[in-house]
């Protein structure tokens, strides 16, 4: 069969349209993928190919501060598995400029380097180590946690008066760690919420505060499409450190186990780098 000239044009312009198309898919997947916790919202990914999508995502930390966390957070694993031995198994999570150290490491001048090798890096403001002197936890240990940590995900969803998306939520042997720029209120809810999910044994706020007018800020400025950067920073968002009064579990317990004891995080400040680091 012998395909007239403007035949064969249109056939061509459908299948790179397709092309197209398929590709953008493809790009959105791998973003969605990467930006864990951030909830991503694609509209109008189809219409009109690239010019008529939009991605939406909520974040309260400056465009600034999620740049360089990443930084952190990648300098941080690179230095530790460069200076600690291989028996220790030390996760790295940043949030805001606060690093949170988790896992286990075979003796305490390795949970005092791991600590010492984060204060050398540009831009910390203050750690949480909250490493185990101990052997490395099992491969099932660490399912569970991932388990767990879905779980508490799933719960923080479910509940309609929160937003998942404000908590930053790390598991580590049946420890829940809470993270995020929250109200004292909020902060509350989500450990509460976290304490009640069946296998948890404690839930650990690593929280870091700002008053309600601040919160509602930063939220009318997410809601209108405007930049984060363009939102005003919090104030005292470190007021954690020796600052918090200890929270109890008010909720009504679960039929299947209490809720898990919930304690605030020993926060110590960060130091600035050395030159040239």
């Amino acid at each position: 069969m012998i395909l007239k000239g403007n035949e064969l044009m249109k056939k061509t312009r459908v299948r790179s349209t397709l092309a197209r198309a398929t590709l953008l898919v493809s790009l959105l997947s791998g973003v969605a993928l990467t930006l864990q916790g951030c909830p991503l919202v694609v509209i109008g990914a189809m219409g009109g190919a690239v010019g008529g999508g939009t991605l939406v995502a909520t974040d309260r930390r400056t465009l600034g501060a999620q740049t360089e966390d990443r930084e952190i957070q990648v300098k941080a694993k690179s230095r530790i598995g460069e200076s600690l031995p291989d028996q220790a198994h030390v996760s790295v999570t940043v949030f805001n400029r606060r690093v949170l150290l988790t896992g286990e490491v075979p003796a305490d001048q390795w949970k005092q380097k791991a600590e010492e090798v984060v204060r050398g890096i540009n831009n910390v403001n203050s750690i949480v180590n909250e490493l185990a002197i101990q052997g490395a936890s099992s491969l099932s240990s660490r399912t569970n946690d991932a388990y767990l940590e879905s779980r508490v995900k799933g719960a923080l969803v479910g509940e309609k008066d929160l937003r998942a998306n404000y908590y930053k939520v790390v598991c580590e042997r049946g420890t829940v760690y809470l993270m995020g720029l929250v109200t004292r209120e909020e902060g509350n809810a989500g450990a509460n919420v976290a304490a009640q999910v069946p296998g948890v044994a404690q839930v650990v706020k690593v929280f870091q505060y700002i008053k309600p007018e601040e919160a509602q800020a930063l939220s009318a400025a997410a809601a209108s499409g405007a930049s984060a950067a363009a939102a005003p920073a919090p104030a005292n968002s470190d007021a954690t450190v020796g600052a918090v009064p200890d929270s109890s579990v008010s909720s009504t317990p679960l039929d299947v186990q209490a809720p898990a004891p919930v304690k605030n995080s020993d926060v110590h400040p960060g130091s600035p780098a050395p030159a040239g680091k």
